[in-house]
């Protein structure tokens, strides 16, 4: 998994910029690191987030579709979609809803 830690470190970087209240995607994180096909890498780094020495905002980083596939990684089952509630996400059947209205693209807000 070494090869993996600078990709992992830079998934980090850009998650940590998901603004309050905003969300964005493991695919979004994965095109903006130009490399478009590894939306699941990224979701294995945020599966690792929690090793991570800085703190790393993992509840903003969703699937395309916006279910909350990592839910799963969170101390209590239901942490993830408070923490996204208490940002305002709306969330129906382990999916927000409201997706278009948050999604924070990293291409769009900190360019290439």
């Amino acid at each position: 998994m070494d090869q993996h830690k600078g990709f992992f470190q830079r998934v980090y970087e850009v998650a940590r910029k998901v603004p309050h209240g905003r969300v964005t995607t493991y695919g979004a994180i994965a095109r903006y690191l130009g490399s478009p096909g590894a939306a699941r890498m990224v979701g294995w780094a945020m599966n690792q987030s929690s090793t991570s020495s800085d703190y790393v905002p993992a509840h903003r980083v969703v699937n395309r579709i916006g279910l909350l596939t990592g839910k799963h990684h969170f101390d209590g089952s239901e942490l993830m979609q408070e923490l996204l509630e208490n940002e305002g996400a709306i969330i129906e059947d382990n999916r927000i809803i409201n997706l278009e209205q948050m999604f924070w693209d990293p291409i769009e807000e900190l360019g290439l």
